[in-house]
């Protein structure tokens, strides 16, 4: 098998992992996704071979590294819900940071030199300001942000000894999904604004709750910066190709630099949707800060990436496309929100 061209994907099923494999499809890479389907989705592999495994699993990575042989490794194989973080802190920082090790070590050993994963800006913890950049403090919360960090610092120390290449990209609000419908987030639980919005609108649940609406924003809820999933995929390839041709490991941030509320979002989604949303109010979340945003423009300058789904009603009309696919839902009948919003909460 020529393994010039194979990518091994570690969480290759997932959200993110599945869009980024379309990406590197389509830039003529094989990617060979490694999941262990806990959180992944079997339907979600469709450009590349699926090889079921856990990282923690020495003896199944090396018998897929040996088989394919990749020239490098994307990593995105997480735990990744920040409230069970905090009430099970060792599960993350055995799947994350111990895996991590694991898949490390056995790159070393089979002379993978070359890694791109999927960090976080949950790393920075409560920014001190705003938008945030790459030399920000990082000061993690809660555990998931914690792992992340701490596979940051594993990456530079395995470059230190042992010649590794590596760029982690900070991500901050991911959302959206494939533009063609081809594939889309779903999550068990759902935890992320948006699906859970759309979820509403397909009357799938009764409401969504806005988690504080008292934060010291212009509308009183939370700003955070989405960036589109297909443009993280992109960002992906081109952090793998910037290897490949010798730059230096480094960190970039992910986002668009604009932020938008979460009643902003909800707004939106009921002029994209036509359907009513109600809204319930809730009180704050520990550790939620008012605003988070970031500032991308090394990622801009270093690899050439130019997010192309940039606009939140991209994001979100996207979001809907897969929504009503995967749901079956393409006949729903519009719901003229606007002739009963008089009895919504305000949102």
């Amino acid at each position: 098998m020529d393994s010039n061209n194979n990518i091994l994907v570690t969480g290759g099923a997932g959200y993110i992992g599945s869009h980024t494999c379309k990406a590197l499809a389509q830039a003529g890479f094989t990617p060979v996704s490694y999941d262990n389907l806990v959180y992944g989705h079997r339907w979600a592999v469709r450009w590349g071979p699926l090889e079921e495994g856990d990282i923690g699993d020495r003896a199944r990575l090396d018998a897929v590294l040996e088989r394919y042989r990749p020239a490098a490794v994307m990593h995105f194989a997480a735990y990744a819900y920040v409230g069970e973080s905090v009430l099970d802190p060792g599960k993350y920082y055995r799947n994350n940071v111990a895996g991590t090790l694991t898949l490390l070590e056995a790159m070393r050993d089979h002379g993978v030199g070359h890694v791109v994963f999927s960090s976080t800006c949950a790393t920075y913890g409560e920014p001190e300001r705003v938008p945030i950049d790459e030399d920000h403090p990082q000061r993690p919360i809660n555990p998931y942000g914690a792992s992340k960090q701490m596979i940051e610092r594993m990456l530079g120390d395995f470059a230190a000894a042992h010649g590794l290449g590596w760029i982690a990209l900070r991500y901050f609000n991911a959302a959206g999904a494939d533009p063609n419908s081809e594939i889309g987030e779903q999550h068990d639980p759902e935890t992320h604004l948006i699906p859970l919005a759309l979820d509403v609108a397909a009357s799938a649940r009764p409401s969504i709750t806005i988690y504080g609406d008292d934060y010291e924003t212009p509308d009183g809820t939370c700003i955070r910066d989405y960036i589109h999933v297909s443009d993280l995929a992109d960002a992906h390839v081109l952090a793998l190709r910037s290897l490949q041709k010798g730059a230096a490991s480094a960190a970039y941030n992910l986002g668009n630099g604009q932020g938008f509320s979460v009643q902003e979002v909800i707004a939106l989604a009921r002029q994209i949707t036509g359907h009513e949303i109600p809204v319930v109010r809730g009180p704050r979340r520990a550790g939620d800060p008012p605003r988070l945003v970031a500032d991308a423009s090394r990622a801009r300058q270093a690899l050439a990436w130019e997010p192309r789904h940039a606009s939140l009603q991209a994001i979100l009309e996207s979001a809907w496309g897969w929504h009503r696919q995967r749901q079956g839902r393409s006949s729903l009948p519009r719901h003229d929100w606007a002739t009963s919003k008089e009895q919504l909460p305000h949102a």
